[in-house]
């Protein structure tokens, strides 16, 4: 009997390793719940940044159902989801908005709040920022902790969502 209970105690710790590397390959997509989660994230988040001012002079000009759909299809790419991204690059969007770093701060924060909504776990909310996080290169503009900075006249909106992506 005590030859075989170190046996039954490797077996337990092999079986845990093995749930713990099971766990581990998921995708962040799969772990935050994939297509439905992120649409709920983004309908939130969206939400907060609409009644946000301090930035949300940013959205005057913006088509929402276009910002939603981009949004997500965005996130579920870059969590390993089955999207392909096919929206602007984010410098190319960004362009001519005068997006501050204040601006950008706020936005997470209101991110996070959404996330923390719908209980999102810190791993997983760390790792999507930290995903989301080297975009503030390509979309601030101008330096310093100003918020609900107009938008310029100059600035040029996306082009209308087409039909097929309408229906997604």
């Amino acid at each position: 009997m005590l030859k075989v209970r170190p046996i039954i105690v490797a077996l337990c710790l092999c079986l845990t390793l093995v749930g713990t590397a099971a766990a581990q390959d998921k995708s962040l997509y799969e772990r935050l719940g994939g297509s439905d989660a992120l649409k709920a994230v983004v309908d939130d988040f969206v939400g907060r940044a609409a009644g946000d001012d301090r930035i949300n002079k940013k959205f005057g000009k913006t088509d929402i159902h276009r910002l939603k759909f981009y949004l997500v299809e965005q996130l579920c790419a870059a969590t390993g989801g089955p999207c392909k991204y096919t929206g602007r690059d984010m410098k190319t969007t960004h362009k001519n908005m005068k997006v501050t770093e204040g601006e950008f701060n706020a936005l997470v924060e209101d991110l996070v709040a959404s996330l923390d909504h719908f209980n999102v776990p810190e791993k997983e909310k760390n790792e999507l920022l930290g995903i989301l996080g080297p975009l503030k290169d390509q979309i601030v503009e101008v330096k310093g902790n100003a918020t609900g900075t107009a938008l310029p006249a100059n600035y040029k909106n996306a082009p209308p969502l087409k039909m097929e992506e309408k229906k997604m």
